[in-house]
């Protein structure tokens, strides 16, 4: 973070000077005296920023430890104290004062109750003895038509269509090259 180098210059410049800190550190000199210069703003931010945690923290109390950042701004707007809602996101956070989350997670995978499994014709055992004898791929990426359940497919990156299957038969295995159903070309 450039500030914590300023920090860094400001603390040693009595020893190394401005100059030669700056040319190490990789920062301006004219980007450190700016710094320097508004010490005293953000002193007083971070003086307001703390009285704010407390009207803050009182109506989160208030509440219970209820309220989150809607309704503690709202609050606060009643109260006569005009205040954007990202800043008391930022005061929020930066004091650890989090609201109550009732919603419930909402879980997206949930496999129809007709679809058969495709086989682990891998038997999770992903070591390959030999180069192009067994090809994995990140399942990560849901499909929105999935492929047949007669037809396994391994998706290799998020843009290929064309994928190499390894599929198995009775009389061994072989490889073909197939387009898998629902990735866009």
């Amino acid at each position: 973070m450039v500030s914590s180098r300023f920090q860094f210059v400001e603390d040693h410049r009595g020893a190394f000077g401005v100059k030669r800190l700056c040319r190490i550190l990789t920062v301006s000199r004219s980007g450190f005296y700016r710094w320097l210069a508004g010490a005293s703003a953000r002193a007083g931010r971070a003086r307001a920023d703390a009285e704010l945690a407390e009207h803050i923290n009182r109506i989160h109390q208030e509440s219970d430890g209820t309220y989150g950042v809607p309704r503690v701004t709202a609050e606060l707007k009643e109260a006569g104290r005009p205040v954007n809602h990202k800043r008391v996101e930022r005061v929020m956070h930066m004091f650890h004062i989090v609201g109550l989350h009732l919603r419930k997670k909402v879980r997206t995978t949930i496999p129809e109750p007709w679809a058969t499994l495709v086989p682990d014709l891998l038997q999770r055992d992903f070591a390959a003895q030999e180069p192009n004898t067994k090809y994995v791929g990140s399942g990560s990426r849901r499909e929105s038509h999935p492929p047949a359940p007669t037809e396994p497919c391994v998706t290799v990156s998020r843009y290929t269509a064309l994928v190499t299957l390894v599929t198995s038969s009775r009389s061994g295995t072989s490889a073909s090259a197939r387009t898998c159903p629902g990735i866009a070309g």
